[in-house]
């Protein structure tokens, strides 16, 4: 089940988008690294770390300040080209 719940503005979509590709752009270079190179295995975890908290600040912000619904087991989606938010039930 998918239900649209709200919409952020540009600049709000912008800020997501760029946490979202930033970790996605983490957890691929995860896929190849190695630890053998102790000091750039640290800071992809570091790093990796940081853009998840981020990320789940900016949701929980939007949250707050938008008033969406929740469910159990459920999650917020965005859609990047329009700016609305979904919930959708896993």
């Amino acid at each position: 089940m998918k239900e649209k719940i709200g919409q952020v503005t540009p600049e709000e979509r912008n800020e997501i988008q760029q946490l979202f590709e930033r970790r996605n752009g983490l957890n691929e270079l995860a896929k190849v690294l190695t630890s053998d190179n102790d000091t750039l295995y640290q800071k992809l975890v570091r790093d990796m770390g940081e853009t998840g908290t981020r990320f789940q600040i900016w949701w929980d912000r939007m949250a707050a300040k938008y008033q969406w619904k929740r469910i159990d087991k459920g999650h917020w989606e965005i859609d990047f080209d329009t700016c609305d938010i979904y919930l959708t039930e896993e």
